[in-house]
């Protein structure tokens, strides 16, 4: 038999209004006094209090990564250049490129190029409300979590739209989240977001910033 108490919080705390709200106007015709919705009405204020300050905590949550991930792109986009610059100029030595932290290249190895032979295969866990775990692999390897040679992780990308909505199929509509090196990822998202579906691209990417081709899209609802 299904739980009559809502299992989403915002139903839930409307639920719970519409309860105590009923049956203090009708406490005689419930067979109930006032006492008897003490521990109810006090469970509700506490209540009252928590949920708002969780929704506010996790919004700011949400916020704080976003601008946390922008920043870390845009450290990426700008030192990427100049790491290609210093990698490809005779003044840089193998010990200052080995100082740098950069890669010192293997004087008997090929160079590499972009990934452009498979995709990643993406898996979605949301079981946690407003949060969603993403997984990948590669398509050539899908049972074990190791990147392809040559590449130094995949860059996520999301489209969250309502639920009913079609699927997206221009990667020009999704918003970059991050460039994760290692399975899973794990995104966070705003109350307001609850109830809509969260589509997901993803694609390899080299060391040198060289991209692979678009994963297929994935889907998956984001709890509320």
């Amino acid at each position: 038999m299904p739980d009559y108490i809502p299992g989403g919080d915002a139903e839930f705390g409307a639920w719970l209004t519409n309860f105590v709200t009923y049956a203090n106007a009708n406490l005689v015709a419930l067979g109930l006094v006032a006492g008897d919705m003490t521990p109810v009405t006090n469970a509700q204020t506490t209540w009252n209090s928590a949920y708002p300050a969780h929704v506010t905590a996790s919004q700011n949550a949400q916020s704080a990564r976003q601008a946390k991930d922008g920043a870390r792109s845009g450290v990426e986009t700008a030192v990427r250049p100049l790491v290609r610059r210093l990698q490809a100029s005779s003044s840089v030595s193998d010990a200052g490129r080995a100082a740098l932290g950069i890669t010192v290249p293997d004087p008997g190895g090929a160079p590499v190029g972009p990934p452009t032979t498979t995709r990643p295969v993406v898996t979605i866990e949301c079981g946690q409300r407003l949060q969603h775990t993403v997984s990948f692999t590669d398509e050539a390897t899908p049972t074990r979590k190791a990147k392809p040679a040559g590449v130094l992780g995949a860059e996520i990308w999301v489209n969250i739209l309502p639920a009913g909505q079609p699927t997206p199929t221009d990667p020009a509509s999704f918003n970059f989240v991050a460039l994760d090196t290692r399975t899973p990822y794990t995104l966070d998202f705003a109350g307001a977001d609850g109830g809509k579906n969260a589509n997901y691209l993803l694609r390899w990417v080299n060391p040198t910033g060289e991209k692979g081709p678009w994963s297929e899209t994935a889907t998956a609802t984001i709890g509320a």
